[in-house]
């Protein structure tokens, strides 16, 4: 397998489950979404807000080491924290939660195996430098929404709602 098509299943994967998670939402109240359930940033709210606060700004700085496909972002404010809360309702975090995922989507088919073994320069929020591998990197981006989407599916249950099979496995096709 290509890097590039491991990207992309990554990226269908990240979508799906995004999907389930959102419909799952539907479920709840707005104060049900907000009810600071000790998890690391509170509630089911605030767990969404905060990736995507890492993913806007990893796609910003993905961006601007030059993935063209991703300058729709310019406009997007670049959040202050990992903490901030970018959307207080659900309508307007799911818009941005589904353009997100459509541009990683898109970053699949715009960026090639080459790229991906590329160097990406940024800065963390505190203002320290690295340089690290693209792909691991988005790899990485991967990752930490599977992380904290457990947690969200951590914290359905604990509602009493069950958002059905997680695993990367369930959409994988048999060979």
């Amino acid at each position: 397998m290509h890097l590039i098509d491991h990207v992309r299943q990554m990226a269908e994967y990240n979508r799906w489950m995004n999907q389930k998670l959102y419909d799952a939402c539907e479920k709840l109240s707005a104060d049900q979404l907000s009810e600071n359930r000790g998890a690391f940033f509170g509630s089911i709210l605030g767990t969404l807000n905060h990736i995507m606060v890492a993913d806007t700004i990893w796609l910003k700085r993905f961006a601007a080491s030059g993935v063209s496909s991703l300058k729709v972002l310019d406009a997007v404010p670049y959040p202050e924290s990992l903490e901030a809360r970018l959307f207080d309702n659900l309508e307007e975090l799911r818009e941005r939660r589904e353009q997100l995922d459509q541009l990683l989507l898109e970053l699949a088919d715009h960026v090639d195996d080459a790229a991906l073994q590329g160097v990406i320069t940024y800065k963390s929020l505190k203002g320290a430098a690295f340089s690290k591998v693209f792909f691991s990197i988005l790899m990485h981006v991967f990752n930490h929404q599977t992380h904290h989407r457990g947690q969200v599916s951590t914290l359905f249950s604990q509602s009493g709602i069950d958002i059905g099979v997680m695993d990367l496995a369930a959409m994988l096709p048999d060979v």
